[in-house]
């Protein structure tokens, strides 16, 4: 029998840290049956003032070659009875050991200043990542909150490494201005914790990476094509006025409609150009940062042009559940003849979890109804990493699971 891919969670809530990395490290190491290849740790933000800790206390018990990791507003993993869990506001730690035979894991740690500019060759993302781009590498990246040149480090792997597939999500601390952490331990045994910039691994050989990406909003009115704009703003929608269209469509709705909209209302901008009749998914979901009542224009959170096709989106826990069950169900339909899934990673917003739908364990829940007997690990992020229309984007209120498994060989 050929060697199999296995992956193993344990999730700690122990006060100490010193018994939460025990606990961790000695139910994942015991639930292999082979050596691990790599290590993935999230850690409550409830232990801030011990991140410097968490690696020497790892290394003592703990030996694997790859190992990355970061703070989270929450972690996510499996309890002792094999239930998976949300944990957004006490003390936990969750450790992902994982056995990949057949794949080759290359660690990285790169900061804003290291990035090539945008019209670069492929050749020097490549140089600075130090992975090629044949066979095609699958990435998972962890970042910092603020000035990691996120933004630009997935157009550039996208423009580098085609094919592949990224995930991850933004370190998180405790509320506005909590201090995050980055960790990384390399085969060279170098602990690193890092405050700033990226860590990643890239996964190449015997392994498949596949993404759910759940924006969690319906669409509201009809799509509408920017007729004019600069940079974020958008200054005409079909020849009108935006603020117009705007306000004739809010009229329009429920009064329970209105009510969300004053809150929870955003912009999708369709991904597909070609793509004549438009559907929930085909939207990247921006925010919309501000209004200009005097000339009526919309300032979004990403940059759009003429000819761009729009429509706005509510969002609310309904619409969030709904989105994430129908992507659920369209994976499932599709993969029904593959081999079967070993992992799942699941970047989840802080604006999600139970403050959106009242109760816990909600989105990981849903999953498992789906996608069940296999470890979901991950941590709530202050931006979710995935792609959407074939290309990687940072998120907002976004759950994105990347689901593991063995090529089809």
């Amino acid at each position: 029998m050929a060697d199999q891919m296995q992956w193993a969670n344990a999730l700690s809530t122990r006060h100490s840290l010193e018994a939460a990395v025990t606990d961790v490290v000695e139910r994942a190491v015991s639930s292999l049956t082979a050596p691990a290849d790599l290590g993935l740790v999230f850690i409550s933000s409830a232990f801030a003032s011990e991140y410097s800790r968490l690696l020497p206390l790892l290394a003592e018990k703990l030996s694997v070659p790859v190992l990355i990791g970061c703070s989270g507003g929450g972690v996510i993993g499996t309890t002792v009875s094999g239930e998976t869990q949300e944990l957004e506001t006490e003390p936990a730690i969750s450790l992902t050991l994982a056995h990949l035979p057949g794949v080759k894991v290359q660690v990285f740690h790169i900061v804003a200043e290291e990035l090539p500019d945008l019209d670069s060759s492929p050749d020097a993302w490549v140089d600075l990542i130090g992975v090629p781009a044949s066979p095609t590498p699958q990435f998972i990246l962890l970042s910092s909150s603020f000035a990691s040149g996120i933004n630009n480090l997935l157009q550039g792997l996208d423009f580098a490494y085609p094919g592949s597939v990224i995930v991850g999500g933004q370190a998180s601390g405790g509320g506005m201005g909590g201090r995050v952490a980055l960790f990384c331990n390399d085969a060279d045994e170098h602990q690193n914790l890092y405050r700033e910039g990226t860590v990643g691994i890239a996964l190449t050989g015997n392994i498949v990476l596949e993404t759910i990406v759940a924006q969690g909003c319906r669409p509201i009115g009809k799509p509408l094509q920017v007729t004019k704009a600069d940079r974020n703003i958008i200054l005409e929608l079909d020849d009108k006025v935006p603020l117009m269209v705007l306000r004739d469509l809010i009229a329009s709705l429920s009064e329970e409609e209105r009510t969300l909209a004053q809150h929870s209302l955003f912009v999708g901008v369709a991904m597909d150009e070609f793509k004549l009749a438009l559907q929930q998914g085909d939207f990247l979901i921006r925010g919309i940062l501000g209004v200009d009542p005097t000339a009526g224009a919309i300032a979004i959170g990403d940059r759009v042009r003429p000819g761009q096709r729009l429509q706005f989106h509510l969002r609310d826990s309904q619409a969030s559940a709904e989105d994430l069950k129908l992507l659920l169900q369209s994976y499932q339909t599709e993969r029904e003849s593959e081999p079967s899934a070993v992992a799942a990673l699941m970047f989840a917003c802080l604006g999600r979890g139970e403050g959106l739908y009242g109760k816990p364990n909600f989105d990981s829940e849903l999953f498992r109804r789906y996608i069940n007997d296999i470890p979901v690990v991950g941590f709530f992020c202050g931006g979710e990493i995935g792609p959407v229309g074939g290309r990687t984007f940072l998120h907002a209120y976004t759950s994105v699971f990347g689901i593991c498994r063995q090529n089809q060989l």
